[in-house]
């Protein structure tokens, strides 16, 4: 049957390549609110599912691009394995598929990789109704420039994702919060400091004057970096990284437009860059990702990031042009010349990313 589906889309790619006429690539539009909208013909992936192969010795998963988040999730739970990257998906309806054309990564992104450090192969329709296949099931077998990364991030614009490969990884053997009081600027020196150790974190998150670090692996190492950094035991921890992830703490209840900004993790105060204190900002990533609710400009918070020699993007809202950080003139010739190579009649998702992609 996923044949038969798969069949269908090309075909429906196809035509509108024929007629060029653009597509709206929906699979569970858990990340609707994510990118530019796009008003088009929907080329619905949500029936396109199913695990193809899983052998947890080898770790290694892939799975038609419909098939639902939690659903693979589960499979690795059973084994004792997980999605490293620790995607949120902001909705019982996120796919695999979406997960990977947005690139999203969790908590753990800064300590273990993103979403594209663990695709290892694809299959995809591109803008001419073709059937392409990349990479493939093992971390070393690409000679050349790695297409199926690329697609990471893509949000669909270079090609329609029909299966992924994705590595994975076991459970840590144990994880264990511990919560700091402490500044902002004093958060940033705790983190930046860790990042330089061999201690096993796997996640940071500061708001609200508390610093939380997770850590992870096993026992004994988790224990020795409790009794070097100190700290207290955080409550229900596992519940705090889950909300965190899926932005359902009250940080990020507000109406005022939510701002992704990436910075280097070393950057120290950016508030006063954006006319805002930095008890404003929710940091991630040992500070390399700050989260910031601001009704400011897009055009002052995104000169005041490349100021910083970072990017941001508008996450939620969508009143506000702008939404991703413009590109200089050489990455937008480049995007230019990728996006017609794969997509020349500029049929899939066009303007997701950009109006003149």
């Amino acid at each position: 049957m996923n044949a038969d589906i798969s069949q269908q889309l090309q075909q429906q790619v196809q035509r509108a390549f024929e007629r060029a006429t653009a597509l709206h690539i929906v699979g569970g539009d858990s990340k609707a609110f994510y990118g530019r909208p796009v008003s088009a013909e929907t080329l619905d992936l949500a029936g396109h599912r199913g695990v193809l192969n899983y052998e947890p010795t080898e770790l290694v998963i892939t799975a038609r691009a419909g098939t639902p988040l939690h659903e693979i999730e589960k499979l690795l739970d059973a084994n004792g394995q997980m999605l490293p990257f620790e995607p949120p998906a902001f909705g019982d309806k996120a796919t695999i598929g979406g997960t990977i054309a947005c690139n999203l990564s969790g908590p753990r992104r800064a300590y273990a990789g993103a979403a594209r450090d663990f695709l290892l192969g694809c299959k995809l329709i591109n803008g001419r109704g073709e059937i392409l296949s990349f990479g493939g099931e093992v971390m070393k077998n690409v000679a050349g420039y790695d297409v199926s990364r690329l697609m990471a991030g893509a949000m669909g614009t270079l090609g329609v994702l029909l299966e992924v490969s994705l590595k994975v990884l076991p459970k840590a053997e144990t994880e264990i919060t511990q919560r700091f009081d402490c500044s902002p600027m004093e958060a940033l020196d705790k983190m930046h400091a860790w990042s330089q150790t061999p201690l096993p974190v796997s996640a940071t998150s500061f708001h609200d004057s508390t610093l939380r670090v997770r850590f992870s692996g096993a026992a004994k190492a988790v224990a020795a970096a409790i009794g070097s950094t100190g700290g207290e035991p955080l409550d229900n921890a596992a519940q705090y990284w889950q909300r965190l992830k899926e932005q359902q703490l009250d940080f990020f209840n507000t109406g005022k437009p939510l701002w992704r900004i990436s910075l280097a993790s070393d950057t120290g105060s950016f508030g006063s860059a954006v006319g805002h204190a930095e008890t404003d900002f929710l940091y991630e990533w040992g500070g390399a990702l700050r989260w910031l609710k601001s009704d400011a400009s897009a055009e002052m918070i995104q000169r005041a990031a490349a100021s910083a020699d970072g990017h941001a993007s508008l996450f939620r809202q969508r009143e506000q042009p702008g939404l991703f950080q413009p590109l200089t003139p050489g990455l937008l010739r480049i995007h230019k010349n990728l996006k017609r190579a794969f997509d020349p009649e500029n049929i899939l998702n066009p303007g997701k990313l950009y109006p003149e992609l």
